[in-house]
């Protein structure tokens, strides 16, 4: 294992200031959902350099890809998955450009090493995790049904925290509409649609007190009229609506569009709902690959690895939900960062960040390099898949 340590040491200083160069430059260049066509061509470049085939356009989505190299006709699928979007206003404030980064390291790496290792290793480019979740698209596409395990690591801050659960979600659109008029001179001509939104809201607030603490409902009113001295006959709400399972979710769900149904007949208004995001399912980690990562990252020195509460959601739920897969965390530095900030942004490009990045990436490696080789493991993994309640 000493000598695995630094050989992998060794590897990864090879590519370190291309791996410092492909950050800043998605740094320097975020993008949207959906829009990653300079950090898609980034990705693949890299990998196509180095001895992987590339799959552009992957799942039919422009900006995802599939880059793989295969050793041998037999062996487990390992699939390391890569995000690359950035937020609307503050670029990379969830530090996405790292996390794409990350991932392509631990494959160039697994491929360096896997040597008379039969199998295959992926990346997996999955774009729009922010928002359309194209993660959630693949898994109904099948895509995740032939590989053996995924992992993917996402940056935080403070220290390592162990893949856990997150919160499966519906992002719910309530569009309500009435009937104009003048808001002083003839107000009982109107039919006011954003008192149907105020009463949908009234009314999830009433609603909090009877779910369980776990879940969660929030929204905002993205329109709610054109001028005070008119009544308005559009309002229009966005809400997340998440919880631990997608079973209660849906009866969550349901709960809350009676909110809207309420407020619609008490206000006399029209009510459309709709889907405005992709919906995901909750994080199911399977505990035995988590165990394998763990104890990779504690033989590399690392001793400060945490629980993290699962509030959130990520499309890597969906994932979970078709292959055994984790999704922990790795430090941009040991102070707090607050996730979808500029702060954290920062933080991604700073010296500091990759003495994390390269403890989550070696740990990934010396898990593939593992299943790579211990059959007994890899199905102790599937037979904790199959038995464990989605």
């Amino acid at each position: 294992m000493e000598d695995l340590r630094k050989n992998l040491s060794e590897l990864f200083e090879n590519y370190k200031d291309e791996l410092i160069e492909l950050n800043e430059y998605l740094y320097n260049n975020p993008e949207l959902g959906l829009q990653e066509f300079k950090a898609c061509a980034a990705h693949t470049a890299i990998l196509e350099k180095y001895g992987f085939n590339i799959t552009r356009n992957f799942a039919d989505l422009e900006t995802a890809f599939q880059a793989s190299y295969k050793n041998g006709n037999s062996g487990p699928r390992i699939a390391i998955l890569a995000e690359y979007d950035a937020l609307p206003g503050i670029g990379h404030g969830c530090g996405h450009n790292i996390f794409g980064v990350t991932s392509v390291a631990t494959a160039i790496l697994v491929k360096d090493l896997m040597k008379d290792l039969a199998g295959e290793i992926l990346v997996i480019g999955t774009p729009a995790e922010e928002t359309n979740g194209a993660k959630v698209e693949m898994a109904q596409k099948g895509i995740f049904n032939n590989v053996d395990i995924a992992m993917a690591v996402h940056p935080s801050g403070e220290a390592h925290y162990r893949s856990g659960i997150s919160q499966a979600m519906e992002a719910l659109q309530f569009t309500f509409k009435g009937k104009t008029a003048h808001a002083a001179g003839a107000p009982h001509e109107g039919i006011n649609a954003l008192d149907g939104v105020l009463m949908l809201f009234n009314s999830v607030n009433a609603l909090r007190q009877q779910t369980l603490e776990t879940a969660r409902v929030h929204g905002i009113i993205t329109k709610g009229g054109e001028a005070a001295n008119i009544i308005p006959d559009l309002a229009v709400a966005n809400f997340y609506v998440r919880a631990k399972s997608l079973d209660y979710l849906k009866g969550f769900v349901e709960r809350v569009k009676n909110c809207a149904r309420g407020a619609a007949l008490a206000t006399g208004t029209t009510l459309e709902i709709t889907n405005y995001e992709t919906g995901f399912a909750n994080l199911v980690t399977n505990n035995k690959l988590s165990e394998i990562y763990e104890k990779n990252l504690r033989s590399l020195g690392v001793t400060d690895i945490r629980d993290k509460e699962g509030h959130g959601s990520t499309d890597m739920g969906d994932v979970s939900h078709c292959c055994p897969a984790i999704h922990p965390y790795f430090p941009l530095t040991t102070a707090h960062l607050t996730g979808h900030s500029i702060e954290f942004a920062h933080a991604t490009v700073k010296e500091e960040a990759y003495k994390g990045m390269k403890e989550a990436c070696f740990a990934m490696v010396l898990t593939a390099l593992e299943l790579f080789q211990n059959e007994k493991l890899l199905n102790e993994i599937k037979e904790e898949f199959k038995n464990t309640k989605k």
